[in-house]
Order: structure tokens, then C-alpha cells, then sequence
């Protein structure tokens, strides 16, 4: 009742809107299903801040790509279950599919199985070769992905990355959402580096979204990390959380903190 009368108010004011966004996501963000270590990296992907640059909204339609162990879905889920529809678009399953892959999402299934604020939730299947129907094509106001581009460009190239983009587009209704938070490399670097150091020049994003059909409309800085040069022994994963040198520079690595990220919002056109 509380909350319901504080929604009131804040729409008396013309404000109902922003105030019931702020409300659902900061109660998602803080709420107590999450845990410690998962809020611990709130430092580093900034997921208020994010979501808000996206317009995300808890009436939305929105799919998340590869959620993994659903560190952005413990947000996404509660924050859409009353008013909206989150839709998880997990790792596609078949007999070549990687272990890492089966148990990633046999540990997403149990998850929904157990929180309540899952009970809702649609769980589709992506690969950018073989699964392309994250949703019903043209009904999602947003889609969401979070440091994966660099997967299906080390997997299949830019051949793999444009099916991706194209399958985004596809689910999304025009004037929908494409958010990409992906580690970024410097336009400066070695292309042949994006094969195996899992960051990303910004512009090879750009020209797959581009290629798809959409539109730039913002990039934000709110994920960034200068500290970043995107040049290290084991890419990205020498970096926390993964730390792939164990003890060798640890400290170094740690005062440098996660990766630098882009963060870019795209529209699929109205016409």
C-alpha cells in the first residue's frame, strides 16, 4: 500500500513514470536475493546507471542475451515481474555444445526453479548460427546484452557477430532498444587481437548494428575504466573477477580493476 501511495503522489505530480522506474530498479538492485559477491561488482558494471541509460522500464518487454549465471537477471526479473516480461535468451544446447555451456544453463534452470522472482520468466535459446528466435519478432521493446559481442566474434567472426545483430533486430518492435555494454579495445589496436583477447573495437559493433538496420542513438561513459589499455598477457580474463594470472601482478591487476567497456544504445528505426 505504501509503495502503491507513493506512486500516486509522484503521478499527481506528472512524475509517475520516473518514480515507479527508480523505485522497482533500486529495490532489484538492493534487494536481498542478491548476493554479497554479486554486489560487490555493482562498482564495475554500474547496473543502475546502465539501466537508466537504456530507459529500461518496468512495463518493458526485454531479452536478455546470455544471461549466464543471471547476474544481470537477479535485477532484470523482479524489476519486470509485476508489469513487464523478462525474457532470457540462454545458450542454445546440442550435441557439439561445450560442457561450460550445459552447466551455465542446467544452473539457470535451478535458479528460476527456486526464486520466486523467476516464476515468470521466459526462457528462449540464442546462438548466432543455429538459434535466432530469442522472441516473437517484433515484440520486444528492448534487448539487452552484456559483454558477449566478443564471444561470437572469436566463435565465428563478423559473419557470426551480423546474425547476431540481425536476430536483435528481428525480435524488436520499431522504436525498440538495443543495449551493448562489451569490453573495448582501442580503434588503434591489432584487429587480429579481438580473435582471442575478448575486447572489441568499437566500430566493428557499430558497422554490425548499422548492417542490421539500426541507429545510434547514445553511448555513455558510465562503464568506462581509463585505467584499462586492453593490452594485457591473457586479455580481458587477466583482469578481475578472473585474475588468469593468479598471483603474478595481482596487485597491479586489481588496481586497474575490471575492463574498460563501451556502452551503446540503439534504435531499430519506427519506418
Amino acid at each position: 500500500m505504501k509503495k502503491f501511495a507513493q506512486y500516486l503522489l509522484a503521478a499527481s505530480l506528472g512524475l509517475g513514470g520516473t518514480t515507479a522506474f527508480a523505485d522497482a530498479l533500486t529495490d532489484a538492485v538492493k534487494g536481498e536475493h542478491r548476493s554479497a559477491d554479486a554486489k560487490v561488482r555493482d562498482e564495475y558494471r554500474n547496473p543502475q546507471q546502465t539501466l537508466r541509460f537504456f530507459g529500461i522500464q518496468p512495463d518493458m518487454t526485454v531479452v536478455e542475451i546470455w544471461p549466464g549465471g543471471g547476474w544481470y537477471a537477479d535485477i532484470l526479473a523482479p524489476m519486470l515481474k509485476e508489469k513487464g516480461n523478462y525474457v532470457a535468451a540462454h545458450f542454445f544446447i546440442d550435441e557439439e555444445s561445450h560442457d561450460y555451456y550445459r552447466k551455465s544453463l542446467d544452473g539457470f534452470k535451478d535458479k528460476m526453479e527456486k526464486a520466486d522472482h523467476y516464476s515468470d520468466v521466459t526462457l528462449t535459446a540464442f546462438h548466432p548460427g543455429k538459434a535466432h528466435d530469442i522472441a516473437e519478432p517484433g515484440s520486444a521493446d528492448a534487448v539487452l546484452t552484456f559483454r558477449n559481442v566478443h564471444n561470437w566474434y572469436m566463435n565465428g567472426g563478423k559473419e557470426d557477430t551480423d546474425k547476431a545483430f540481425e536476430s536483435f533486430f528481428k525480435a524488436l518492435k520499431p522504436g525498440g532498444i538495443l543495449g551493448v555494454v562489451e569490453h573495448e579495445m582501442p580503434e588503434s589496436g591489432n584487429d587480429a587481437a579481438m580473435k582471442d583477447s575478448g575486447y572489441m573495437k568499437r566500430s566493428v559493433v557499430m558497422d554490425a548494428a548499422k548492417k542490421a538496420g539500426f541507429k545510434l542513438a547514445e553511448s555513455s561513459d558510465v562503464n568506462a575504466n581509463p585505467q584499462d589499455n586492453a593490452d594485457h598477457p591473457r586479455g580481458v580474463w587477466t583482469l578481475p573477477p578472473r585474475l588468469a594470472l593468479d598471483e603474478k601482478d595481482r596487485e597491479k591487476y586489481l588496481t586497474i580493476g575490471e575492463s574498460n567497456r563501451m556502452t551503446l544504445k540503439f534504435v531499430k528505426p519506427k519506418s
